[in-house]
């Protein structure tokens, strides 16, 4: 088992390598929702994923509801600002999706609404909107990481 990182329709290609190559480095599995902001032959998306796009484990999906139903029996946390639970709140396990919406509107509603148990958020001012979409993965799947005891890490 490991991890699974969900981008809803990710706009910003460098920070769909950067995830990428956060997956490739963890053996967390990468799943992009369509559509893209972006070809996935993009030079910023290549650039940011370094030589490491062999060891991502990536699918992808035509709707958020297409991953649901593949994994139907998978566990799934939404990255929101608007949670009112902190991730580390949550006993994550081995085998969740964390799902994060794009960099400039988020989630859609509808999502949101379908999981209200399962939102959660990243601390912060209100300086800021939102923290970066390749940080926040980091943030959280680091998070479950650690619950689990870093496994098939080193």
């Amino acid at each position: 088992m490991a991890f699974h990182i969900v981008l809803v329709e990710p706009e910003i290609p460098a920070n769909t390598g950067n995830i990428a190559r956060t997956c490739a480095a963890t053996g967390t599995w990468l799943h992009l929702v369509r559509p893209l902001g972006f070809l996935t032959d993009d030079k910023t998306l290549k650039r940011a994923g370094l030589d490491y796009w062999h060891a991502v484990n990536i699918e992808y999906h035509d709707s958020f509801q297409e991953v649901k139903d593949k994994y139907a029996e998978g566990r799934f946390f939404l990255a929101t600002t608007k949670a009112k639970r902190v991730y580390t709140e949550f006993t994550f396990q081995d085998g969740d999706f964390f799902v994060f919406g794009k960099e400039t509107k988020g989630l859609p509603p509808e999502i949101i609404a379908e999981h209200p148990d399962h939102l959660i958020r990243m601390p912060m001012t209100d300086a800021v909107r939102s923290l970066n979409l390749s940080n926040s993965a980091a943030i959280v799947l680091f998070e479950g990481l650690r619950q689990t005891g870093f496994p098939g890490l080193k």
